[in-house]
């Protein structure tokens, strides 16, 4: 739905600054998430951390004119509509609120310690398959379900909705009122009760009062009266209207659980409900999504749906990407990573799982925890009922990380128990590297770092990886926007694999960091963004013309370089019915590789006046040699060339045509000749793309290393001298020697030019040459006189040896190192 901008002002009783007229679609929180700056209105929040009113001038840059500010702000940007509150968010969910008003639906609001996510999914599942189309049901989006996520939910609700689904968590006293006006919900799910974020409430009472407030008007309420806290306060809550109260214990519920067998990977549920009995099968066998299902069913039943259906339904469940995977762990352990949440409500969860994965198994059930926080209760007492949990749950051996946990240990009556006050600790201990067959649930509070644990545990199949550094990749990105002018757009190379880093992380990132287009080499490679979820514009620089229906169905923009390109891409068009498809000119101005020539411009227009299919959207060139000073010359003569034949395209058409030629080295090198935009490839990826910009300006270019490609020594051995190591006896050694193995070869794309003693690489900071042939999976190092053991890292290029330096040693350049490391090489990404 459309709201015009005079009646945001009315409807959240603001001050309007500028008469620009506005019809608003989309509500901004966030300025990286910005989609459609024309129908944009952006809410300037205030944190403890951040403040959203310095983001205006930016986003004012990106063409959004529409911002809800407070009375601290005082606008002065020309042609934008500032509309001035006292408050921001209240600001933010009254309008929300009001947009709720609009509609006479039902609303299933949910709210609880645990599942409520899961919960909304899987009704979302139930009901989505009795529907015609999935979108008449508005959901939240993953788990928006705070102050602000709440009316960014609700807002999402349309004319084509027939119900709405949303989450709401607070963590404090007096939350759920606000968030009550918003959602207005016609069917009210209490989930469960748990101690998460009890820090802020008197006890689970004063928590519980707090949620149910959400269901105040609400005409149904479903929860599970096996809880005597929740039941216990719904009575004194004063509710008037019905109650959907689902119970496993009493028969006498209007929801009675009468039969609950698990039987293999499958749960059998039978229940009982106004006299009416069904029964399902759900494709799980833990507690949690057991009583999770039972509520999806409470709520299905209300709405309507019949037996059948909810055991069809049911038995199609999908598992929701939470935290409980169970993984392969080394010397025969199976591991289980659930380090999101960590308190005892999720804890028994966790530990419920392990314990029937766990069934007809030999694995001790081992605990990993760390000291838990935020629980609002007494250490003794807290520790005191963890000790208990874990021992009803089998918990057969404990391993306490942190002071508080240790300083508790007597209250557990376990026989196997260990406390380390850090996880450096344990990591170093006896009692980690003796850890054998065990089934280990790592349970941590964030600041322990156990995702280093799961790592540290993991099995891997394949020691070689290829670490991307995402935050560098940021970093990078803004060391050339620097010098561009703030409307100055720009494209990613992507292309390659994201010069072997992964396209799809990469992409990821730079859409969240607003770049203007991500650009490919090939069709295919923009198909495979676009299934992983890149909605950013996607430019294609090689486009093949039997990938025509690939780039209409995926909404790809191919580069144009030639007239039989260009007329088969129009007939192509013509035949799928596509008008208006944006394609991007690419002129020769002395590449000679691809590209139309300067007597091409004049045919070039007619035919693109003389059809519809297709538009320019952008002309672009190359700079032959923006990376050197001896070309300077030559780079002018081609900008002149380019600058002619652009200004002809551009008086041919009334619309506006990007030009761009800057690449990496030009965005630095040629600042004047940004023009519209410009193209940054490897200096993206932390390599500087001007050789000569130390000795210019006598300093480092300021990128940093983006990709650093490590793997482990395998196996160290003592040889003679005179002994020759490997292949063909290429390297005869000519002292006593200790080679190390190491898991990587050509075909992870270690280049074999390397071998023989021509190139190196690092362990523990030293050089250890390349000795013998490089073979397809293992290549041997000289680790003589370097202190090393094996499974000690080793870096074949990174931050501490640049991938520059491997390129020079092969007299190739470094898109080559960085473009062949194979498929095979795990990539992990990380953050700061």
């Amino acid at each position: 739905m459309n709201y015009t901008i005079e009646k945001i002002t009315t409807l959240i009783g603001a001050r309007r600054y500028g008469d620009l007229p506005a019809t608003i679609s989309f509500l901004l929180t966030d300025s990286r998430s910005l989609r459609f700056p024309e129908e944009t209105l952006f809410f300037a929040l205030r944190s403890e951390r951040n403040d959203g009113h310095r983001y205006i001038e930016d986003l004012y840059r990106r063409g959004v004119r529409n911002f809800v500010v407070d009375s601290s702000y005082h606008p002065q940007l020309v042609g934008a509509n500032f509309l001035v509150v006292p408050d921001t968010l209240e600001a933010l969910q009254r309008l929300a609120e009001r947009h709720r008003d609009e509609f006479n639906i039902p609303v299933v609001g949910i709210t609880g310690s645990n599942g409520k996510t899961v919960v909304k999914e899987w009704l979302y599942q139930l009901l989505r398959n009795e529907t015609e189309s999935a979108s008449v049901i508005t959901r939240s989006p993953r788990s928006y379900n705070s102050q602000i996520g709440v009316p960014l939910s609700v807002w999402l609700l349309n004319e084509n909705s027939r119900m709405g689904i949303f989450e709401a968590g607070i963590s404090e006293v007096g939350e759920m009122r606000r968030l009550r006006g918003i959602i207005q919900p016609t069917i009210g799910v209490f989930t469960s009760l748990g101690s998460a974020h009890q820090e802020n409430f008197r006890s689970l009472e004063e928590k519980c009062q707090e949620k149910l407030q959400l269901f105040h008007d609400a005409e149904t309420i479903v929860y599970c009266s096996d809880n005597d806290i929740v039941s216990r306060c719904i009575r004194r809550s004063g509710y008037k209207g019905r109650r959907m109260a689902w119970s496993m214990e009493d028969p006498e519920a209007r929801l009675f659980v009468s039969r609950c067998e698990v039987r293999g990977a499958m749960s059998e549920i039978s229940y009982r409900v106004d006299n009416r009995e069904g029964s399902y099968t759900l494709p799980f066998i833990d507690k949690a999504s057991i009583e999770n299902s039972v509520t999806c069913l409470a709520i299905a039943l209300l709405l309507g749906l019949t037996s059948e259906q909810i055991a069809d339904g049911m038995a199609r469940l999908e598992p929701i990407a939470m935290r409980l995977e169970v993984k392969e762990g080394k010397n025969g352990c199976l591991l289980v990573n659930d380090s999101y949440n960590n308190d005892v409500n999720s804890l028994d969860i966790a530990l419920d799982f392990m314990q029937r994965r766990s069934e007809n198994s030999q694995l001790k059930l081992t605990l990993v925890l760390s000291d838990i926080y935020q629980s609002g209760r007494s250490q003794r007492e807290l520790y005191r009922e963890v000790a208990a949990l874990a021992k009803e749950r089998g918990v057969q051996k404990l391993i306490g990380i942190g002071p508080e946990i240790s300083a508790e240990a007597e209250s557990f009556d376990i026989e196997d128990k260990h406390f380390f006050p850090t996880t450096d600790a344990f990591v170093a201990s006896e009692v980690f590297s003796s850890l054998r067959n065990e089934f280990i649930l790592l349970k941590g509070a964030r600041r322990f770092a156990f995702d280093n644990l799961t790592e540290l545990l993991v099995q891997k199949v394949h020691e070689t990886i290829l670490e991307v550094n995402l935050n560098a990749v940021v970093d990078n990105l803004n060391y050339f926007r620097s010098f561009l002018k703030p409307d100055t757009k720009m494209v990613c190379m992507i292309k390659a694999d994201a010069y072997g880093a992964g396209a799809v992380e990469i992409a990821k990132t730079l859409q969240e960091h607003r770049v203007d287009y991500l650009a490919v080499a090939v069709a295919d490679e923009g198909v495979a963004l676009r299934k992983a979820g890149i909605t950013a514009n996607i430019m294609v620089m090689n486009p093949e013309m039997t990938a025509f229906k690939t780039l209409f169905d995926y909404e790809l923009e191919p580069e144009v370089y030639s007239f039989r390109l260009l007329d088969a891409l129009v007939r192509a068009a013509r035949k799928e019915g596509i008008t208006g498809m944006p394609v991007h000119i690419k002129l020769d101005t002395g590449m000679h590789r691809l590209g139309f020539n300067d007597e091409d411009i004049p045919e070039l227009i007619r035919r693109l006046k003389d059809q519809q299919a297709v538009i320019p959207r952008s002309v672009f060139s190359h700079f032959v040699g923006s990376d050197s000073e001896d070309f300077n010359e030559f780079s002018a003569r081609q900008f002149e060339l380019f600058t002619k034949g652009a200004d002809q395209l551009q008086a041919a058409f009334s619309h506006h045509i990007l030009r761009h030629m800057d690449n990496s080295a030009g965005i630095e090198h040629f600042p004047e000749r940004q023009m519209d935009m410009c193209r940054l490839g490897i200096g993206l990826y932390g390599v500087d793309p001007w050789p000569t910009h130390g000795a210019l300006h006598g300093e480092g270019s300021g990128l940093q290393c983006v990709s650093t490609l490590k793997t482990t020594i395998l196996q160290l051995r003592h040889v003679p001298a005179g002994d020759s190591v490997g292949y063909s006896r290429r390297t005869i050694l000519e002292r006593d020697s200790v080679i190390g193995a190491i898991p990587i070869g050509y075909a992870d794309g270690l280049n074999r030019r390397l071998g023989n003693r021509h190139g190196y690489c690092l362990v523990n900071g030293q050089r250890a040459e390349y000795v013998g042939n490089i073979c397809m999976d293992v290549a041997m190092i000289d680790v003589t006189g370097i202190p090393c053991k094996e499974g000690d890292m080793v870096e074949i290029f990174g931050d501490n040896l640049p991938v520059s330096e491997l390129a020079d040693r092969l007299e190739t350049i470094p898109y080559e190192v960085l473009t062949a490391v194979s498929n095979r090489v795990k990539r992990v990404y990380f953050k700061e």
